[in-house]
């Protein structure tokens, strides 16, 4: 834990990340040294044993931008086509549309009439969100670690997002950067291969580190963060992207009850909020889109939450995921940190 820019060693008050925020327990702990003298390459993902969910198509542009691939079936050579049709089918922004709403009812009444209703627009502008599991407990991966798209996926892009940190009461107790790694080519083919889309080795990451709730840092930080986002290509290649929670269509708190509906997580959870970046220029051929390459550096920063970096390797290439639940009670267990 860093406090006023000294790190401590917190094991011996909470053997877990999810134990810490489920006690509070922030003060205490054994003085390590100045927080800025740590090597960042050392720094793993800052959760453990929470759950790993995600909020999906809560900006109106990634909604039409999953209508896009959904109707392009996975084909990122069509989408410039569909996209210029549902331009044409919405007349105009859903920005401001309040899902749920009787507003929200007549346009998907319009859309379904004139054939462009999806299943997306159903999670972005009807009354339920998308919550779905993103990655299994103690499979992210933090800062500078590489981050893996699967090896045969040709349609793919980053997601910068920020990323809610909850207790078991699902109360927000704080935030991050997260990378919601995307397959456009997979979901877009179907809706059905969504875990196959974003549950693979090294599709997740977190990071840097979770910064707390107080006083100077609030939900309403969270509300209007802006994300920012550079990928650089080892090729040359430069895109720069952005996002701003200002303009997602749910509240963050009304996402945390939504993945709480119902459902209980006694060690807590992560809840990514989604992201408006889609990103839509052509990276080689004209009409094919963006993708990434292997070894693209993903930056991903926001003003009052760090940076997080990671490169682009494939899923089977990046280092397989190899220490579970179990090898850390056994770690733990042997660090005599499980005492009652």
């Amino acid at each position: 834990m860093v406090r006023d820019g000294m790190a401590y060693d917190m094991s011996h008050v909470a053997p877990t990340v999810s134990a810490l925020i489920a006690t509070r327990a922030f003060v205490g702990g054994t003085l390590i040294g100045d927080a800025a003298s740590i090597d960042p390459a050392q720094l793993l993902s800052p959760i453990d044993l929470q759950c790993v969910k995600a909020a999906g198509v809560t900006f109106a542009v990634s909604a039409l931008e999953r209508v896009i691939e959904e109707q392009a079936r996975g084909d990122h050579t069509a989408a410039a086509a569909v996209r210029e049709r549902l331009e044409a089918a919405l007349g105009g922004s859903i920005g401001s549309v309040v899902p749920g709403s009787p507003e929200a009812a007549a346009l998907k009444a319009a859309l379904i009439e004139s054939g462009m209703w999806s299943q997306y627009l159903e999670v972005a502008i009807g009354p339920d969100a998308e919550i779905f599991t993103k990655s299994s407990v103690l499979s992210t991966v933090g800062l500078n670690a590489p981050i893996g798209v699967r090896s045969d996926s040709t349609w793919n892009n980053p997601e910068p997002e920020i990323v809610l940190v909850a207790d078991s009461q699902g109360q927000a107790v704080g935030a991050t950067l997260g990378n919601d790694v995307n397959l456009r080519d997979f979901e877009g083919r179907s809706a059905l291969l969504l875990g196959k889309a974003k549950d693979n080795n090294a599709s997740c990451s977190l990071g840097p580190l979770i910064r707390l709730f107080d006083g100077d840092f609030t939900m309403d930080d969270v509300r209007n963060a802006d994300v920012a986002l550079t990928i650089r290509g080892a090729d040359g290649y430069l895109l720069e992207g952005a996002s701003t929670m200002r303009e997602i269509s749910r509240d963050p708190e009304n996402l945390l009850a939504q993945a709480m509906s119902e459902h209980q997580y006694p060690d807590g959870f992560v809840l990514f909020c989604g992201t408006l970046f889609a990103p839509t220029q052509d990276r080689d051929d004209v009409g094919r889109g963006f993708t990434h390459k292997p070894g693209d550096v993903v930056t991903i920063s926001s003003a009052r939450l760090g940076t997080l970096i990671n490169t682009v390797t494939t899923s089977r290439d990046a280092p397989p995921w190899g220490f579970g639940i179990g090898d850390l009670m056994r770690n733990l267990a042997a660090r005599g940190l499980l005492a009652a």
